[in-house]
């Protein structure tokens, strides 16, 4: 990857950015955009949200645009990041997510380098603090502003406890969203249940692409099955995400374990990690936690499996659903937004209600089937390649045009700019 960490220094030298790509037009080519881009993460922990935003910033670069990212940072980041970074000033979150941090805002020598940079448009992807800074900045300088929409937050306080605090964090995510001339989400049944919740107030699709020569059946491989401790006859019930209670690891042990006992063949293969990984080892005796994977590593144990389980009810898309489908691999998810726009119940999977017993039905089900999995599996494939990250973003960029073409700036801001100029 073009890989540039800055704290306050003087923009790297770039490279020359390759040929635009098919999806750009001409007149997209000859006005190039010059896009600052925020963000909680970006490089330091992965998660499907930072892998769409780096294939992004990596697919603007490649068609001749200028970005500069602003995201916390951290001395150990996950993998090389694409594009310029600029570091802004965080804490760690509190508590068991202390691997994520939390910006303190748009101030100093990052917003120094936005003053420098003078983008032609601000796309945020995160409601927080140092987003909301930069709205600011958006209104008084009259730049367009748009929001990618990555994550239910407002969700995540029913998992800790925290149920009342639910609406406020609602309310909140109304009043941030509707300051931006666009809101993407990721799916038609995310952006259905945003316009209900009064999120955003012109909300359009950027879904998500996969790679499907990475991300293929052909990485089956039963030599690695056998290793993990899988005899050919089992059942290997996938789960691949960041392990923390909003990706529902509860209810996927309660399901799983009550799948079981109706049929012992089920065996759990759990990809990934997080700071719940040791009460799920231990709820989920028999499973295989082979931790973090990427690249190729981590298409060889979706392959290498039989079902793909996703509980989760916060996901936006679900990218590890997309890439088990490309995988070849039946799923069986939760019927919520993301999934749905994903999963046909009853040709590449199921979709259930997000109770124990529903999931552990179709867990027992399908895993009695061979046949009825690999018809799954088969349309699930075939389902995956209508995502292409090229057409994806080429369509993200024509939405850019749009917000930058029908942004309208305030009186103020208009002057704003007209002194500045003179």
């Amino acid at each position: 990857m073009n890989t540039r960490s800055e704290t306050a220094r003087p923009e790297a030298a770039r490279l020359e950015p390759a040929a635009p790509a098919s999806g750009e037009t001409n007149a997209a080519r000859a006005a190039p955009l010059r896009v600052a881009l925020f963000s909680g993460n970006y490089n330091y922990v992965m998660d499907g949200p930072v892998r769409a935003l780096n294939t992004l910033v990596a697919y603007l670069e490649r068609n001749g645009h200028d970005v500069l990212v602003f995201a916390p940072t951290t001395r150990t980041p996950a993998f090389e990041h694409s594009g310029t970074l600029i570091s802004v000033p965080s804490l760690p979150l509190p508590g068991k997510r202390s691997e994520y941090r939390l910006g303190l805002g748009l101030r100093g020598a990052a917003r120094r380098r936005l003053e420098a940079f003078r983008p032609t448009l601000i796309h945020v992807a995160a409601p927080d603090v140092t987003a909301y800074g930069a709205l600011n900045y958006a209104r008084d300088h009259g730049v367009p502003a748009v929001a990618s929409f990555h994550t239910r937050f407002d969700t995540y306080p029913r998992y800790y406890n925290m149920g009342w605090l639910e609406k406020h964090l609602t309310n909140y995510m109304r009043h941030f969203y509707s300051r931006c001339e666009h809101v993407y989400a990721p799916s038609q049944s995310m952006i259905d249940e945003l316009v209900a919740d009064g999120i955003g107030r012109d909300v359009r699709i950027w879904t998500r692409g996969v790679d499907s020569e990475l991300f293929s059946p052909d990485r089956r491989d039963m030599a690695w099955r056998a290793a993990q401790g899988f005899a050919e006859t089992e059942v290997v019930v996938a789960f691949v995400g960041r392990v923390v209670l909003e990706k529902g690891i509860d209810i996927f042990t309660e399901a799983f374990l009550k799948a079981r006992a109706a049929n012992p063949s089920l065996r759990a293969l759990v990809v990934g990690e997080g700071p719940e990984r040791a009460a799920f080892e231990q709820k989920l005796p028999g499973g295989a936690f082979i931790g973090y994977q990427e690249g190729e590593q981590l298409a060889r144990a979706y392959a290498s499996a039989d079902i793909f389980f996703n509980p989760s009810i916060t996901e936006t898309f679900g990218n590890v659903t997309l890439e088990a489908m490309a995988c070849g691999l039946p799923s069986i998810c939760a019927e919520a937004a993301g999934s749905k726009s994903l999963v046909e119940d009853g040709v590449t999977g199921f979709l259930a209600p997000p109770s124990a017993d529903g999931f552990a039905d179709r867990l027992a089900a399908l895993g009695a089937d061979g046949a009825l999995r690999r018809r799954f599996g088969a349309a699930a494939r075939a389902r995956s390649a209508d995502f292409s990250w090229d057409a994806v973003l080429a369509e993200l960029v024509g939405h850019y045009r749009e917000a930058i073409d029908g942004f309208v700036p305030s009186a103020s801001s208009a002057a704003r700019r007209q002194n500045a100029a003179s």
